[in-house]
């Protein structure tokens, strides 16, 4: 993967690893010592970059910042002016702290240091046992080295992990929660409007990042803090998304690092025909769609992803569609002309499952034809949009998505021949919704089977095709004859044949009506 893709802004450099102060008066050697916090003790969390040596009283001319200074104060012992100012120009130098052993020049505590580094606010450390200060440089030093070339090694491995996931056409979903993994943290991808395209990691910890994402989100804006660390997403000078770690616990430079290896993965994937943002969203709302029509989730658990992705869900009136054969992109565009807030997405079986979100006072039966009439309009002969009944409680949802596509299902390419409405319900599919919704039963398989026997050892469907028109027309002759294009002796003679080899009279009602059932469980089972 090329280290110099844009991802929307400079990329990190390798960082400065660091320990803070409370950390470096852990350790062992340093306890030897007996150390004692004597000023700056609310300070104690600041990073220390380096260990420095140093007594002269213009210290901080030597100094880059970060650093923690020990000393043994002989050039400061007897000058009270001289030790003020050793404080003052390690406060403007951005040293870390100072670190004073006792014993040759100070006895105790020296009264004029310890005000003025608690007035700026420098941790000062005293040591009240004679303590090798080249053993605590060595000390902290090797663990620095370390922590850097732990810090590039993690990079390097997530970058070869992440390429190899890329090379080998991984998901967006795989690359994530390889990030994941090594953050040990929830990972989240937003647009620029802050709107969850993808998310990884531990579940109940997405779902608690999730719950609060509208200030998640505010403060992921700002920069990294408190382990919120983001990376722009973006190319040729065009930025479409944000890369979010939430709540990592490393140190925030590897934690950047990591995120902008992420980040160019993420960039990488998309140039690679791994999708457009656009694309990231529909992959979003077909998970949300599909975990709430399948029930396995329970639908007050997916509501901060509803929330996070962007769906209005506070007081709304839920409308749950489906329309069989759709183009999910085009649905969607046509929700952005009519202004209609709501979800988008093809499911496994080819159905395209719309999830509107209407305001309480706004007329869901009216927006839903609406809707309908201009999906016709734009895209010209649409397939039929199956709606199920308006929800006004969230958990009600998954039921009406699924009676959705019930009804979808039930007129799967029957809307012509049953001269349907353009926005079909429950009510208008009657016996073919029942049929469909009975289809695996095994009872019904077996009458289908026993009913329409004579015609399935056929070696052609021409028959069963005949038959199929018949009964959808109503027992119409001429409109029979006219859909296959044949004469009507030559119907006749093939209706004799059905009969023949069924052993029933289709002009007896019942007989037919029993043909009728077995061939739409039929058709239900073969669909």
């Amino acid at each position: 993967m090329a280290s110099d893709i844009d991802t929307g802004h400079p990329a990190r450099q390798p960082p400065e690893p660091v320990l803070s102060v409370r950390q470096v008066l852990g350790l062992e050697r340093v306890l030897a010592g007996d150390p004692e916090v004597v000023a700056g003790a609310g300070q104690l969390d600041r990073p220390v970059r380096w260990v420095h040596v140093a007594e002269a009283a213009d210290v901080g001319v030597m100094l880059s910042g970060g650093e923690m200074v020990l000393t043994t104060g002989v050039l400061l012992a007897g000058d009270e002016a001289r030790q003020a100012e050793y404080i003052q120009s390690l406060h403007r130098a951005e040293a870390a702290a100072v670190v004073l052993g006792l014993g040759r020049a100070f006895p105790t505590p020296p009264e004029v240091m310890r005000r003025a580094a608690e007035r700026c606010g420098l941790p000062m450390v005293v040591l009240h046992r004679p303590f090798p200060f080249a053993e605590l440089t060595e000390e902290v030093q090797c663990r620095l080295v370390r922590r850097k070339f732990a810090a590039v090694s993690l990079s390097e491995t997530v970058r070869t992990a992440l390429t190899a996931l890329i090379t080998a056409g991984a998901p967006l979903g795989r690359l994530l929660d390889e990030v994941a993994r090594h953050s040990g943290c929830p990972v989240v991808v937003t647009n620029l409007a802050h709107r969850v395209l993808a998310t990884a990691g531990e579940r109940p910890a997405v779902d608690d990042v999730l719950r609060d994402w509208e200030r998640i989100a505010r403060q992921a804006g700002g920069g990294a803090g408190d382990g919120w660390i983001h990376a722009e997403l973006g190319g040729r000078g065009e930025r479409w998304g944000r890369l979010v770690l939430c709540g990592y616990r490393g140190d925030a430079a590897t934690g950047g690092l990591l995120a902008d290896r992420a980040a160019e993965a993420l960039v990488l994937h998309r140039m690679l025909g791994g999708g457009s943002a656009h694309s990231w969203e529909e992959q979003c709302a077909q998970s949300l769609l599909t975990d709430l029509v399948s029930g396995v989730v329970p639908a007050r658990q997916l509501l901060p992803r509803a929330r996070a992705a962007g769906l209005p869900v506070n007081r709304r009136i839920f409308v749950p569609l489906a329309v069989p054969g759709a183009d999910p992109a085009e649905l969607g565009r046509v929700l952005r002309i009519l202004g209609l807030p709501g979800l988008v997405a093809e499911l496994s079986d080819g159905v395209v499952a719309v999830l509107l979100s209407l305001a309480r006072d706004q007329q869901a039966d009216a927006l839903t034809a609406h809707f309908a009439s201009r999906l016709r309009a734009e895209t010209g002969p649409a397939p039929t949009v199956a709606a199920a009944g308006p929800r006004t409680a969230w958990d009600d949802v998954p039921a009406g998505l699924r009676e959705a596509r019930h009804v979808a299902d039930a007129v799967a390419d029957s809307a012509a021949a049953l001269d349907l409405p353009a926005v079909v319900r429950l009510r208008d599919v009657h016996l073919r919704g029942l049929v469909r919704l009975l289809r695996d039963d095994p009872h019904v398989q077996s009458f289908a089977e026993r009913e329409l026997d004579g015609l399935l050892r056929e070696p052609g469907p021409e028959l069963l095709n005949v038959l199929r028109t018949y009964l959808a027309t109503g027992r119409n002759k001429s409109r029979t004859a006219l859909l296959h294009h044949v004469s009507r002796p030559a119907l006749y003679r093939r209706l004799e044949a059905i009969q023949a080899r069924l052993g029933v009279d289709l002009d007896d009602f019942e007989q037919a009506a029993s043909v009728h059932i077995a061939l739409l469980a039929h058709d239900a089972q073969q669909g």
